[in-house]
């Protein structure tokens, strides 16, 4: 059983115990700035220190925080000064004391690149689905979650930046009733040793699912869904909490020439069978927001994270199949607007595929399903019709994919990994013009 640190009921081995932390983990980086994610665990005081790699004699220290133990001492750090495309160096500061990770710690800056150059290569690595054991806690039986090696096999890649497709974490029944509830499941996840590496090594982003949210398959009615958003928000750095217009997680960032969409498929979900109002996974607002900010990105690709699978026309489980009008109105306008370089990115289902939709000229929009980390794994047994041969994958797996070429010809290449980072398939995706 792992040690219980604070009434917050915090958990780490005994390594972590050492550090006093959890991370760092860089967060959203921009041209101008970068935030680093950080978790004391126990009272603290903290801030970083940092400088450009070039320029190792000239160090810069961001604001020193005060942890609070309401946010479960979780703090981002603000790395500013910073100018564009330079990579820098930093460590923790905590009560005081240098902390020695046992690794290099750096985040890179993006580059300017319009109107100069052709965008650089990059790659990002995804994924969701991570259950990460505790006994007291579980269900009786084989435990649900093992293989957690894979986060280091995901580090071996290097990735410049990282996707979380939701179920994050996985929260249990003793959680989704309170605050301490919350603050404990999201502190075990965060806590486990294998994951540190990871958390270290490049930046994070996240979108989110039921597991992240409270129950299974919960919807916006649920009574702490205030409350999910405030402690997701705590523990990733994502650039925004809500977009215009809308409220929930969802947030939007560019990585070079590819644009992000992460979109909220809780806060605004009623169940799919309800008799007497219409329903809804992302709701009127969300998608009206999504296709205004989808028209105006001139993206060589249009990444749109969300939890559950978009094309499977397969109406089951928590697939968007099963919310046929919004489904279509959704795929309708985008076809209408001719918008193009579109890319679902989903998790959920516990297998991964791509799905393919052809509109009537020709434009095509991908749904990449990547799940799972190291919960269990299932077989699906309906019939997606628009699945690509040779992509289904059920073994616990994770994704990257890595954009190069020049401007307005780009690839984007899908690599699917088990969880010993040997390749199971690869695709290329072409930039249509």
């Amino acid at each position: 059983m792992r040690p219980v640190l604070s009434t917050l009921a915090f958990c780490a081995v005994t390594l972590q115990a050492q550090l006093t932390i959890n991370g760092p983990m860089p967060g959203h980086t921009d041209l101008l700035e970068a935030t680093i994610w950080m978790q004391c665990l126990g009272p603290c005081t903290a801030y970083m220190e940092f400088w450009s790699i070039d320029r190792p004699d000239s160090v810069l220290r961001t604001e020193e925080l005060i942890g609070d133990s309401n946010k479960a001492f979780a703090m981002d750090h603000v790395m500013q000064p910073v100018v564009p495309g330079t990579t820098y160096g930093y460590r923790p500061i905590v009560n005081g004391t240098r902390i020695d990770v046992g690794q290099a710690l750096t985040f890179t800056t993006q580059p300017i690149w319009k109107f100069r150059n052709d965008p650089p290569a990059f790659s990002m690595a995804l994924g969701s689905c991570a259950y990460i054991n505790e006994p007291e806690y579980d269900r009786p039986g084989r435990p649900y979650g093992n293989g957690y090696g894979i986060f280091n096999a995901i580090a071996d890649k290097k990735p410049d930046l990282m996707l979380w497709l939701g179920d994050n974490v996985y929260l249990r029944e003793p959680d989704w009733g309170s605050r301490t509830g919350y603050l404990h499941r999201y502190t075990h996840t965060r806590s486990t040793p294998e994951l540190q590496r990871l958390l270290r090594s490049t930046s994070h982003y996240a979108a989110w699912d039921d597991h992240d949210f409270g129950p299974n398959d919960g919807d916006g009615s649920f009574v702490n869904s205030a409350l999910a958003r405030e402690v997701f928000d705590l523990f990733w750095p994502n650039p925004t909490n809500g977009v215009p217009g809308v409220g929930g997680v969802t947030t939007t960032f560019s990585h070079l020439d590819v644009d992000f969409f992460l979109l909220d498929d809780r806060t605004f979900r009623t169940r799919s069978d309800l008799k007497t109002s219409p329903t809804a996974m992302l709701g009127a607002a969300q998608i009206d927001w999504l296709i205004k900010a989808l028209k105006y990105s001139d993206a060589a690709f249009k990444l749109i994270a969300v939890g559950g699978q978009v094309l499977n026309d397969g109406a089951v489980f928590e697939n968007y199949s099963t919310y046929p009008d919004e489904q279509k109105e959704l795929l309708r306008r985008i076809e209408m607007e001719g918008i193009k370089n579109v890319v679902f990115l989903t998790g959920d289902r516990h297998f991964s595929q791509l799905s393919t939709l052809v509109f009537m000229d020709g434009r095509k929009v991908h749904d990449l399903t990547v799940s799972p980390f190291t919960s269990g794994v299932y077989s699906p047994t309906e019939i997606n019709s628009l699945m690509v041969d040779g992509t289904l994958v059920v073994e616990q797996n994770f994704g990257t994919l890595t954009f190069t070429g020049a401007k307005n010809a780009r690839t984007m290449k899908i690599q699917i990994f088990n969880t010993k980072g040997e390749q199971l398939w690869e695709k290329a995706i072409e930039q249509e013009k």
